[in-house]
């Protein structure tokens, strides 16, 4: 008989590829009734590694592999496995660890003092580790003394809970360490235990371990000086391998199972762990929670009253409605125990309220609490809306509430902060998050480990299809893109990475924290779990993840950031500063039914609106034209794969289109606001409850079940829901038709009450476009600014809306972008690049000071160079922020190296002037400023690459303008003149961009052409791509051939590809010849022909490209004369072979005659 207790796995991170299923199930195929993991200081796979060994019957030992310090110097950290005996030993564990972990934060490798393990030692069992023990260290060094002394020290602390190692795991050192200890015990009679370090699964597993290995040190595989500290033989052995194996050493077998048999841990799973919530002292005694909690929500329930009915009469006919919901919710809660839950989540939302953290309106099906909106967790009053509670918490079926709350990004880590403050640190942390090696990563790192190039890797790895929603693994990767699969049947290189890649793809790669999860304990945190800090990091997270928390019972919190609650706080503030007419305003103020606001929804003009910014959405929200609120919120719900197909039926019937049908007339109070249409979840359970006398507690199960679709649970339903109906005399049949339509929406029915808190923050967010339209756009890209491409769609969008831009300008600008009128905004000095903030605010600073900048020289000399460097500089001229000083951008980049040592010239004569009188000349030379060089400004392309790389894109011009002016002799249609007709036309614009766009047919490419007047998106077939890829770049001219056509149902145009010329070809195609005028003073004809010409000549015959007839134009003193020249003259017209001509040629002009 044996027991594992010493394995690997996917866990420990830096090495191990044991995967917990594979793991168990190995186990189980060999027969074993226990097994231990040992991961490498932590328990990251406790709960998953327990719960797999209960549900196949096998003894879960939960262990650890302990790195020591301050033990042997000079030697890898030793380590040591830790077995937890029982309950007392797992909380030791978890202290030992918390301890391990946030003792080591400042330090490169995190280990342990020998002295907290022994304070820590109740229920635990300890084995010496192995060769990499304290003691196996000794042996191979050869101090056997220190071996022997540290293993008295671990005999004397752990008495008969402490073992040796003896291992066969293909080690030279191993019989040297056996051959020891084997002497040792015998002596002193310790008992020896048979283990075997387990690393992988099977022999042929070795290879990919070796990755995983290399990939976490950043080594190569194939590297000879390479550590390596893992045989071929350390995978996971059978019993009877085993005991083959130590066949000599029968008892070191049969301690296995003995310590095996010695752990009994019980971990309690699912039984919720609530913390306590401090309530006020009245009479000298805290207040029950549950009497906090009734007195509470029923004020609050005053108080929102007041505010929803300000008249007394209207709000005394409307608050026995309210009191009937807030008593069952109240009593629902009481009965299932949560009353804490909600009053802690509404204290820390309340306490961001009143502290200047936005919070949402509601988040996922707790908008649908009227005890949450009471104690202000949410803002929508959920009878306005029809929301259920039952969705939220079923009276029928206990579990725990699940607020996710909404938070603005800048101000969630305050809330946090509050948080551990009021419930003690030693009780709070955030939760850890695994990183998976996904198979576009497995293949780029594992490629790295083969020593493979990096181009090599990426482009392969670009091959997986990166689809929203779905993982790709390789293997599936393989069957859907044509081209990866040829490639791996025709090159070695492919096969070998693909093979080593899909066997570490999916493995935990790294360690991470949950954004926005927190715990609250019921005491200390370490009495559930242990705690991991990352060094450097300032906080400790779980080392469970958000699921194994939960199934130990601890209560989550979901601290959400959204970034769209920080812009609308920022707009507020800046209304609120420009405006005092605002100085109070608040977005609940908002009114509901503004009709431009609406407007604005039917247009599709919802860039940067929250929910509603995707090219989907607003060709949808253009069809529908939404009137109320209510329609956002449908239309929320229905814009997702399933319902979407949906949405025409909807508009049809919501614009008379089309008949309203119900399913049955019972139904028809329930579904008229969705015009028949079954969209919420809610509906499936009214409908239950109305038609079939389901309680809406037993609806929601309903609604479960169909989600599940088990064909058991839905045959009992149907019956259930036939019985119940034929109670309102609804026949069987109908009943069944019912039934069915019912279980087709529930199975992608949308959550109302998300969608209407969600779509609430939608219409906060379009108001505020529409209204304030200089401030909604300011803050978000201020918030946007380190994203150069959505900051390029914020300007055009803002542009488009009748908003202009005032340039960067580092006399006026600061970090943020800032309204300056209703309709113009002055551009953020933070959002050029290579900036950052400290640098803006140093430049601010001395503007304050000493006044508006002079001069580049005066600049440099004024603001702190320790936070502002040159290549912050030259960003800053690059984007134009010098302008307002100096236009030629050219002078000012090439003086910045000569400003940089004037402003140092000027600060080291500061520093000597208090300790040596210096004449008035010297100090004069060295404070006059230099001159700027004299050379040539940019041309406008120039200007505007330059302008592209400070910026991201072009402000200040277009690049179609410098050619314009030609393009209009052979196309005189503007982007923005677009007309419908059946021939392809012609059209011309810069490349914006281009994507390839995997869908089931193949891959969709699109291109985007701008032509300063409109930027349009043109299809381009797979074939087509590859024909003209090359004309295809970005910020380079493209002339297509296309046909373009208006799609009907969303009015906006489909222009797909047929050719495509860069500007000498459509020179070439377009133009009659090129013109070259020859004036005087020049060389004779034939001289001309014969020198400066014949050069330039020479070069075209080399080019194998379509050409344009050469027209002389001579002009003397004695009259004019034209000359055609031949075939062997032609020439490519490109704009390097002009420039060279006129650069060989001074006294010619030339140009293209195109009619």
């Amino acid at each position: 008989m044996f027991s594992h207790l010493r394995i690997h796995t996917e866990f420990s991170i830096v090495d191990g590829t044991c995967r917990i299923d594979d793991l168990v199930q190995g186990a189980k195929n060999d027969g074993q009734t226990a097994l231990a993991i040992t991961d490498v200081n932590n328990l990251f796979a406790t709960v998953k590694f327990y719960t797999a060994c209960r549900k196949a019957g096998i003894k879960p030992v939960i262990g650890c592999e302990i790195a020591l310090k301050g033990l042997n110097d000079g030697m890898d950290l030793p380590k040591i496995i830790l077995l937890a005996k029982n309950q007392q030993g797992y909380l030791n564990l978890c202290r030992v660890l918390t301890l391990l972990w946030t003792q080591s934060a400042e330090s490169s490798q995190a280990a342990v003092g020998w002295d907290a393990i022994e304070s820590h030692r109740e229920g635990l069992i300890l084995l010496c580790g192995g060769l990499h023990g304290p003691i196996g260290q000794a042996i191979r060094s050869g101090n056997l003394q220190k071996a022997q002394e540290w293993a008295q020290t671990f005999s004397k602390a752990f008495q008969d809970h402490f073992y040796l190692e003896v291992q066969r795991a293909g080690r030279v050192e191993d019989e040297l360490h056996n051959a020891t200890v084997l002497a040792w015990a015998s002596q002193w009679q310790w008992p020896v235990v048979a283990t075997h370090p387990v690393q992988f699964m099977g022999a042929e597993d070795h290879e990919a371990h070796e990755a995983r290995v290399c990939i976490a040190s950043g080594d190569i595989l194939g590297n000879p000086k390479r550590p390596k500290r893992f045989t071929r033989m350390q995978y996971f052995l059978s019993r009877s391998e085993m005991a083959e194996r130590f066949a000599d050493i029968p008892s070191a077998l049969a301690n296995s199972v003995e310590i095996a048999k010695r752990c009994n841990l019980t971990l309690t799973l699912g039984k919720p762990q609530l913390p306590d919530f401090p309530t006020p002292v009245v009479d000298g005694k805290p207040l029950s929670t549950e009497t906090f909690f009734r007195q509470q929500a029923q004020e609050g329930l005053e108080t929102r009253l007041v505010s929803l009915y300000p008249d007394v009469s209207e709000r005394d006919r409307q608050r026995p409605v309210y009191s009937q919901r807030l008593a069952f919710e109240i009593d629902t809660i009481l009965n299932m125990g949560f009353p804490g839950y909600f009053l802690i989540v509404s204290d820390f939302i309340n306490w961001a309220k009143s502290h200047g953290c936005p919070v949402g309106p509601g988040r996922g099906s707790g908008a649908g609490s009227l005890v949450a909106y009471a104690l202000r967790i949410t803002d929508l009053d959920p009878l306005q809306y029809n929301l259920l509670f039952e969705r939220f918490l079923n009276p029928e079926r206990v579990s725990m509430p699940d607020f996710d709350i909404d938070f603005c990004q800048t101000h969630r880590d305050r809330v946090i902060d509050y948080v551990k403050n009021r419930y003690g640190k030693e009780a709070v942390s955030q939760i850890v998050t695994f990183g998976t090696m996904a198979a576009r990563a497995a293949i780029r790192d594992v490629g790295r480990t083969l020593d493979m190039s990096y181009t090599f890797c990426d482009g392969l790895s670009k091959l997986i299809p990166n689809k929203p929603g779905q993982v790709m693994t390789i293997a599936m990767a393989m069957n859907q893109e044509p081209e990866l699969a040829q490639r791996y049947e025709r090159e070695d290189e492919v096969r070998q990475l693909l093979d080593l890649a899909q066997k570490v793809e999916g493995l935990t790669r790294n360690v991470g924290m949950h954004a926005g999860g927190v715990l609250i304990a019921p005491g200390q945190l370490t009495d559930f779990c242990p705690l991991y800090q990352q060094p450097g990091s300032p906080a400790a997270v779980s080392q469970f993840d958000k699921d194994d928390v939960e199934s130990i019972g601890l209560v989550k919190f979901d601290f959400l950031g959204l970034a769209t609650l920080t812009i609308l706080e920022e707009a507020k503030r800046l209304i609120q500063r420009r405006y005092p007419t605002h100085a109070d305003f608040q977005y609940e103020s908002i009114p509901l039914d503004d009709k431009e606001t609406f407007e604005l929804f039917s247009n599709g003009k919802t860039e940067a609106v929250f929910q509603f910014e995707s090219r989907g959405m607003q060709a949808m929200l253009r069809d529908a034209k939404p009137s109320r609120l209510e329609d956002l919120i449908v239309l929320n719900a229905l814009f997702r794969p399933g319902p979407m197909s949906l949405i025409p039926t909807f508009v049809a019937r919501k614009h008379g289109r089309e008949p309203v049908v119900y399913p049955h007339p019972l139904a028809e109070p329930i579904l008229s606001e969705t015009y028949g249409i079954m969209v919420y979840q809610e509906q499936v359970m009214q409908i239950a409850q109305v038609l079939a006398g389901y309680s809406l507690g037993g609806a929601d199960l309903l609604r479960r079940a169909m989600g599940k679709k088990k064909p058991e649970e839905m045959a009992l339903h149907r019956s259930l829901f036939r019985e119940g109906a034929a109670k309102n005399q609804i026949d069987t049949q109908k009943a069944d038709s019912i039934f069915d339509l019912m279980e087709e929406f529930a199975g992608y029915g949308f959550n109302k009450s998300h969608a209407a808190a969600y779509s609430l923050l939608a219409y906060h967010t379009a108001w505020i476009k529409v209204h304030f339209p200089a401030e909604f756009f300011s803050a978000n890209m201020s918030v946007e600014m380190d994203d150069t491409d959505k900051l390029k769609v914020l300007l055009d969008d803002a542009i488009s809306m009748g908003l202009s831009f005032e340039n960067p300008n580092i006399n006026l600008g600061v970090h943020a972008f800032t309204p300056i009128h209703a309709n113009s905004i002055r551009y953020g000095l933070g959002a050029i690049k290579g900036t950052g903030q400290s640098a803006i605010e140093a430049i601010c600073q001395a503007r304050e000071k000493d006044g508006p900048f002079k001069s580049l020289f005066d600049f440099c000399a004024r603001v702190d160079r320790n936070r502002l460097n040159k290549r912050a500089v030259e960003a800053l001229i690059k984007a134009g922020a010098f302008d307002s000083l100096e236009p030629n951008r050219h002078a000012l980049l090439k003086a910045v190296p000569l400003a940089f040592d004037y402003a140092q010239s000027l600060e080291q004569n500061a520093m000597q002037s208090g300790l040596f009188d210096s004449d008035g000349d010297t100090h004069g030379s060295i404070s006059q400023e230099p001159t700027l060089a004299q050379v040539t400004p940019w041309r406008a392309r120039e200007k505007l690459t330059h302008e592209k790389s400070a910026i991201g894109f072009h402000l200040t011009g277009h690049l179609f303008d410098e050619v314009a002016s030609e393009i209009r002799n052979f196309i005189r249609r503007p982007l923005e003149a677009l007309v419908e007709q059946k021939e392809a036309q012609w059209l011309a614009g810069i490349v914006r961009g281009f994507r390839s766009i995997p869908t089931a047919k193949g891959r969709l490419n699109v291109l985007e052409i701008d032509d300063a007047t409109a930027t349009q998106e043109v299809t381009v077939e797979e074939s087509l791509f590859h024909r003209f890829k090359a004309l295809l770049v970005e910020d380079e001219l493209v002339v297509i051939l296309a046909r373009a056509q208006v799609d009907r149902r969303t009015g906006q145009w489909r222009i797909s590809l047929v050719e495509a010329l860069n500007l000498p070809q459509a020179r070439c195609h377009f133009g009659k010849y090129l013109k070259i005028t020859l004036s005087q003073p020049s060389p004779t004809l034939p001289q001309f022909l014969r020198s400066p010409m014949k050069d330039a000549l020479a070069v075209q015959r080399e080019l194998n490209l379509p050409k344009l007839n050469l027209h002389l134009h001579l002009t003397t003193a004695r009259g004019e004369a034209q000359f055609v020249l031949g075939d062997s003259a032609k020439v490519y017209p490109s704009d390097e072979w002009l420039t060279s001509l006129a650069t060989q040629v001074p006294y010619s002009q030339s140009y293209i005659v195109y009619e």
